[in-house]
């Protein structure tokens, strides 16, 4: 087997790996109401810090334990991946809109727009992002809302410097040149020509905004700057789970886990896309 078939391969694996764990997550989340098997904000302090299944002193139905309140734990990692993936696919997508479009029109039309978007993203990137997302969020207050506008606010700048580049390599192609003389204008080139070319860039940048996007959520859930504190959310309850390490690690281990291979299965996706769009792989 040569190099090219071995990368194929793995990049395969990678596709079918990622791509399956998280139809798994979104098939949850839609039906969170109907497969968790408990109310994930019912309370009862009776039941509080029951271990997983497997475990002596484990209760039928709690199959990943309790937390400190009797919370199931299963069930509020499962309604918190509507959170998760809610924030991913919006915010990513809004992000890849705005910064793609503006990378695409700096990087074809040149001139002094893209001195101007060029100017802003260098301008843009001298915050911190994780500070400056904290900083949004205070100012717009808490909650989903905030917090996909502070995603899109801080990360359209990723997408605008990759496509920015991709579009000025596709503008030297001679089919570019091809299509002016043919007679269609900047627009309609730009559009018809330049952007199937780059697509392929912006749908691997897209998957892995969205593994940003998770991480950023979790972040913030984690330093209770997300929704309210009742609603289950992964960084809150590593955050809970991390105050009760000694007495109750599941609390803490299981939501990590499950925020590890969401984050991982997007980048992995973007990484088997990445190859199987190469066309020297082909």
């Amino acid at each position: 087997m040569d190099g090219r078939s071995l990368i194929r391969r793995r990049a395969g694996l990678r596709l079918w790996l990622s791509a399956g764990w998280l139809t798994l997550l979104a098939a949850a989340a839609l039906l969170a109401p109907w497969i968790a098997p408990k109310d994930p904000l019912a309370q009862d302090l009776f039941l509080g810090r029951l271990p997983p299944f497997w475990m002596a002193g484990a209760e039928p139905g709690y199959w990943l334990g309790t937390d400190s309140l009797g919370r199931d734990v299963l069930s509020r990692i499962i309604h918190g991946a509507r959170v998760a993936l809610m924030v991913a696919l919006i915010a990513g997508s809004i992000t890849c809109l705005v910064g793609a479009t503006l990378g695409l029109l700096a990087g074809f039309l040149r001139g002094w727009v893209d001195m101007v978007i060029s100017r802003l993203i260098d301008i843009w990137m001298a915050f911190p992002p994780v500070l400056f997302s904290i900083l949004l969020i205070a100012v717009l207050g808490p909650g989903l809302t905030s917090i996909i506008i502070a995603i899109v606010v801080i990360d359209w700048t990723r997408f605008a410097r990759v496509v920015r580049a991709e579009a000025m390599a596709q503008g030297a192609m001679d089919y570019v040149a091809s299509a002016r003389v043919a007679g269609r204008g900047r627009i309609g080139t730009m559009i018809r020509e330049i952007l199937p070319n780059v697509l392929p860039t912006i749908v691997v940048l897209l998957t892995l905004e969205m593994g940003i996007a998770v991480i950023v959520e979790a972040i913030l859930s984690f330093v209770n700057l997300s929704i309210s504190t009742d609603d289950p959310t992964w960084g809150g309850m590593i955050a809970e789970g991390r105050t009760s390490i000694h007495q109750a690690w599941w609390v803490l281990v299981f939501p990590l886990i499950t925020l590890f291979l969401t984050v991982l299965s997007f980048s992995q996706l973007g990484e088997g896309l990445k190859d199987r769009f190469d066309p020297v792989l082909r």
